[in-house]
């Protein structure tokens, strides 16, 4: 009969950890997170140099500055995915969340509420957005891969009723709102900063709390977590409420930058944030992940489309390269981690 309430250290034992000290005992350190992203971060500061040299000018500042702007919407959607693939969950619905979440608050401001008011909002609708989806999962008995991609298609049409298929303009531009959180803060956006704070937080959410203990044990060994009692829905439905939070989020940054709400936007952001996880290092197994790696790997796409338009190539060769260039990176990335545990075989 399973254990009600799994203790810390029996919890521990289903995670699957990347060293051992001389007692045996496996644990997480600060070097072997950071040596994890070392392959994909490789990557990323290459393709920026490669196409420095090809065209001095991807180097300047406000180049690099809007790179990492444009980044910071999927990267937080992926930081979130990470979440969901630990788990062995894909959440398809990200990107219409995120295409919902600007209408919603859009419609609300335009209707007289305050942008504060109106972004607690939609940080609270995605929330619920996201635990519905895992909810209709479990108890309907679906893949969250199915009820996702439904829900996705879902919250773009409510999203185009709401706004009548129009872009929703006329937002208060003066007011503190979008003067600060849709502008600059120390000469990065405020949206650049967010995604920071983001990674960082998440990242510790992940590898050293309870709850990303939980998230990784599932992922890692679902039938051991389950005779040990570990409480598999509510740690699913907090994971996906979480994914659609951090998608919830982003709508909120790109209602306050674009000042206006769009209820097309976003689209295939999902796909780009399942992308940029795996590229980071998480894999569809589930098990483990790494949110500094899903940002980096954000990052890579936004450099690749930046680089796209300093090579002047044509827009029908866009996904194919892009496409190109993940498969690369993956490949690199995996060909690191290879090499790294021939050496050790425990910083896997």
């Amino acid at each position: 009969m399973p254990s009600p309430v799994p203790s810390w250290d029996r919890l521990r034992l289903l995670v699957p950890r990347p060293r051992a000290d001389g007692s045996g005992v496996r644990h997480w350190s600060a070097g072997q997170l950071l040596r994890d992203e070392t392959g994909v971060a490789a990557v990323l500061v290459l393709l920026v140099l490669a196409v420095g040299i090809a065209h001095p000018d991807f180097l300047t500042r406000s180049n690099l500055t809007s790179t990492a702007h444009n980044a910071a919407y999927v990267g937080l959607m992926a930081a979130g995915m990470v979440f969901a693939l630990a788990m062995r969950e894909v959440d398809l619905s990200v990107g219409g969340v995120y295409a919902l979440g600007v209408t919603v608050g859009a419609v609300c401001i335009r209707d007289g509420w305050s942008p504060w008011a109106a972004a607690a909002a939609v940080l609270a609708l995605s929330a619920a957005l996201g635990a519905g989806n895992a909810i209709v999962a479990t108890y309907v008995g679906l893949p969250t891969f199915i009820v996702t991609l439904a829900t996705a298609m879902l919250f773009r049409g409510i999203g185009l009723a709401l706004a009548d298929g129009k872009q929703i303009s006329g937002m208060p531009q003066q007011h503190a709102f979008f003067r600060i959180v849709g502008a600059d803060a120390g000469s990065l956006p405020v949206a650049v900063w967010v995604l920071l704070a983001a990674t960082a937080g998440l990242a510790v959410l992940l590898t050293r709390t309870r709850f990303g203990a939980q998230v990784r044990a599932v992922g890692s060994n679902p039938d051991a977590a389950l005779f040990t009692g570990l409480p598999i829905v509510w740690t699913r439905i907090k994971a996906m409420a979480l994914s659609a939070s951090m998608a919830g989020l982003a709508s909120v940054l790109a209602l306050a930058f674009f000042i206006s709400g769009d209820p097309t936007i976003g689209q295939g952001y999902e796909l780009s944030a399942i992308a940029a996880a795996i590229i980071g290092g998480t894999p569809l197994a589930g098990g483990r992940g790494s949110v500094p790696g899903a940002v980096i790997g954000a990052l890579i796409l936004s450099a690749v489309a930046s680089a796209l338009v300093f090579f002047n190539v044509p827009i029908n060769w866009t996904t194919f390269a892009t496409g190109s260039v993940i498969l690369t990176a993956v490949a690199a990335d995996s060909a690191l981690r290879r090499i790294r545990g021939q050496h050790d075989p425990n910083s896997r």
